[in-house]
């Protein structure tokens, strides 16, 4: 069976050796991966440590759950279906990836390990380029110098003309009608048509141009990593025969300052799949590779769902009327 430290070697071998190997690799600067990540809010900045976080080397793997971001469900969920280890896309702070308590007392009580990756898995593969159709002639995962501002150049692969054929293509990969119709489901079964599910809410979308309009070459940029309306002026001019603006994993929304500058210099401005739907695009490939490396580990994926139910549509008439005392009686000063 395997052990932690397998699991440890597998991620270590897929990312092309950027893995932390012991406890003293993260000081120092040996392993540019590490990277700390702060807005100055006081308190609040997080190291980014790819490698083992949590859990002893020698501890058998007897199942691996591959999600995005570690949360107190995740925990749970490992818990209650035999899962031991768990491999994070994001970087895992204490307490905040843990519901508030510490990470050793939480993972401790059911004797899971916890790895993580994220920008040490940045660029290792093109698939969310070719997902979106291009294939990248320029890549940068540190933009102007900005760790983790993921910028990619690419033409468009012989399938794409247009920008409705993107829209196209990733409604088809990522199977949306699925997810359209489980909210449908979800909708007519608790009798609320007011609730919204955020992989059809933040699903593909034109923001500039038609859907007919011609496609040779992409500029792709991830707005939430630092890309402002100044290096898009740059790309352009670096590409000049670039056609279109794409934003994943985030995006932007009518109004903000990349559109603007995108309808300035004439391009089309897609907003392809949200972060929703990164599970598909990273932790597919993450454990695809984790199988190929231990395949003897049962493999699973956590993905998560996010709803958003208006107050009077949630929980039974018994927890709305719960809500409802605690509420008058405990939660107002006197």
């Amino acid at each position: 069976m395997a052990k932690v430290k397998d699991v440890l070697a597998a991620l270590d071998d897929l990312t092309g050796g950027r893995c932390l190997k012991g406890p003293g690799d993260w000081a120092g600067g040996k392993n540019p991966w590490v990277v700390t990540k702060s807005s100055d809010i006081p308190g609040k900045a997080v190291v980014e440590m790819p490698g083992l976080v949590w859990g002893d080397p020698e501890m058998e793997v007897r199942k691996i759950a591959v999600c995005m971001t570690m949360t107190e469900s995740v925990i749970e969920l490992a818990a209650a279906t035999g899962v031991n280890a768990i491999v994070a896309h994001h970087p895992i702070a204490d307490a905040a990836n843990s519901g508030g308590v510490l990470i050793k007392y939480y993972l401790g009580i059911y004797g899971l390990a916890c790895f993580e990756l994220h920008e040490a898995f940045h660029g290792t593969h093109p698939g969310i380029p070719w997902l979106h159709g291009h294939r990248p002639c320029f890549a940068s995962v540190c933009y102007d110098g900005i760790p983790g501002n993921i910028v990619y150049v690419g033409d468009v692969i012989p399938e794409i003309q247009t920008v409705g054929d993107m829209i196209r293509r990733l409604d088809t990969l990522m199977n949306t009608q699925m997810d359209e119709e489980m909210l449908r489901l979800e909708r007519r079964t608790r009798g609320c048509e007011a609730i919204e599910e955020t992989s059809v809410a933040a699903r593909a979308r034109i923001l500039v141009g038609e859907p007919e309009n011609p496609m040779k070459k992409v500029i792709h940029m991830f707005p939430h990593c630092g890309f402002t309306p100044a290096h898009l002026e740059q790309l352009v001019r670096e590409y000049p025969d670039a056609d279109t603006l794409l934003a994943t994993i985030s995006r932007v929304y009518p109004g903000h300052p990349l559109v603007a500058k995108a309808e300035e210099l004439g391009l089309n401005f897609v907003c392809g799949n949200s972060h929703a739907l990164e599970i598909f695009e990273n932790g597919v490939p993450m454990a695809r590779a984790l199988k190929n490396h231990l395949p003897d580990c049962e493999i699973v994926i956590f993905r998560e769902r996010q709803t958003s139910v208006p107050l009077d549509c949630f929980g039974s008439p018994e927890i709305q009327s719960y809500g409802k005392n605690i509420a008058a009686e405990h939660l107002h000063s006197k």
